[in-house]
């Protein structure tokens, strides 16, 4: 395993139950003996769903799964298993027979239908799932059922990542308070959409699933679809948002409703804590960047900027090596296609205005910058001069531990 991230935090969250989940987390043996790396758990019945996934052309099996219960299940869920040690992923009809085979196991453990399950696996690609070994660890699992161990939880669908990672807030809806607790694992191949990262949203308050759906969609737009570690997009990206609807307060009909509106604001906070704890996982990652760009053609286009900025291998080792190097970010806002004004091109780092009108800041002084450089927070803002599209991105730097962890994954 790793050593832990410089930028994880000091301990795991204090996570509340969420009324209507029990879960419990084990050892299945799947790709290592003694190692966590089964989470099961049960939902209350009128729990509605949503799923935000991959766009991957090589989805995982419980990829496809997940996408056809969410049609057939009609927003509705009462169980979810994960699996990590082995992604069930280019697996063909082994990979789609273990998938079977485990949730069927799973949906007799919880007196459910199938189409009320859900799955999710990751780790090695393109090899068998063991789904026996996850079928023989699911009745211990349901024995030990619980509702506090989010920190067990959080480690038990981890892969290469050094901590486990949980966020919780406390919503109100109508006035009445209503929970909203996560958990996510993540660390590199990371890149919208998304990226290698499995996340679980859980709440007791009652969603309809389409509003859920609206919900967890714009908000993992803003959250985890604008974050990225080395612009490597996985085959397991899954989302999943749980309402079980167990805390009364009045209706929810849209997510425009004046009612949902602290919710949806502390729902986009736990989203983003999860995604920011992501990259500062970011296999090999010392320092936490933030790269916000304005002055683009659309919000789209000053996306697209922000991640060529913050994919780029040259811009993310200087900010390794602590190098100001500034003309790396001229090159990264060139290469990407989008319009942009060489004249009117402004760049700032850590507050200090490096660039402006397409040069260098007259008598412009390099130590303030540097010094910036040598913190474990990187701030870069760019203005593109063109419109009033803006956008914010998160990423690491690349570090030679980058590759250590990457060429050592499958021993």
């Amino acid at each position: 395993m790793p050593k832990i991230s410089p930028l994880a935090p000091a301990s795991f969250p204090s996570i509340p139950p969420v009324a209507g989940v029990r879960f419990a987390s084990g050892a299945a043996g799947i790709r290592y003996a003694n190692r966590t790396d089964l989470f099961y758990a049960e939902l209350a019945e009128g729990t509605t769903v949503a799923g935000v996934f991959t766009k991957s052309t090589m989805p995982s099996v419980p990829v496809d799964f997940c996408r056809a219960a969410l049609k057939n299940g009609e927003g509705h869920a009462r169980a979810l298993v994960v699996n990590s040690g082995n992604s069930n992923a280019f697996t063909g009809k082994v990979g789609a027979a273990a998938c079977k085979l485990s949730v069927e196991a799973t949906a007799k453990l919880a007196g459910t239908d199938v189409n009320h399950v859900y799955v999710s696996s990751t780790g090695v690609i393109g090899e068998a799932l063991p789904g026996d070994k996850i079928v023989a660890a699911l009745p211990g699992l349901k024995a030990n059922l619980g509702n506090s161990d989010w920190e067990g939880a959080a480690r038990a669908i981890s892969t290469t990542d050094t901590f486990p990672k949980g966020a919780s807030r406390t919503a109100k809806i109508g006035g009445v308070p209503v929970t909203i607790a996560g958990i996510c694992k993540g660390s590199g191949m990371i890149a919208p959409n998304m990226g290698t990262m499995l996340g679980y949203i859980f709440t007791d308050a009652a969603i309809p699933p389409a509003v859920l759906q609206h919900l967890l969609s714009k908000s993992t737009e803003r959250s985890f679809n604008s974050i990225t570690v080395d612009s490597d997009a996985s085959t397991s990206d899954t989302v999943l948002a749980f309402a079980t609807g167990q805390t009364k307060h009045d209706p929810v009909f849209a997510v425009g409703d004046g009612i949902f509106r602290d919710f949806r604001k502390k729902f986009d906070e736990v989203m983003l804590d999860l995604a920011h704890q992501i990259i500062k996982d970011g296999e090999g990652a010392t320092k936490f960047v933030s790269v916000s760009v304005t002055g683009a053609q659309s919000a789209t286009a000053a996306k697209k900027i922000a991640m060529a900025i913050a994919n780029s291998p040259l811009v993310k080792t200087a900010i390794a090596g602590q190098d100001a190097n500034w003309g790396r970010i001229v090159m990264a806002v060139g290469k990407c296609g989008e319009k942009a004004d060489r004249d009117k091109l402004a760049i700032i780092i850590g507050g200090v205005k490096v660039a402006a009108e397409g040069e260098v800041v007259p008598g412009y002084d390099e130590a303030p910058v540097a010094e910036h450089m040598k913190g474990s927070d990187i701030v870069i803002s760019v203005d593109v001069g063109i419109g009033s599209g803006k956008a914010t991105v998160w990423t690491c730097d690349l570090t030679h531990e980058y590759i250590s962890i990457n060429g050592d994954y499958r021993s």
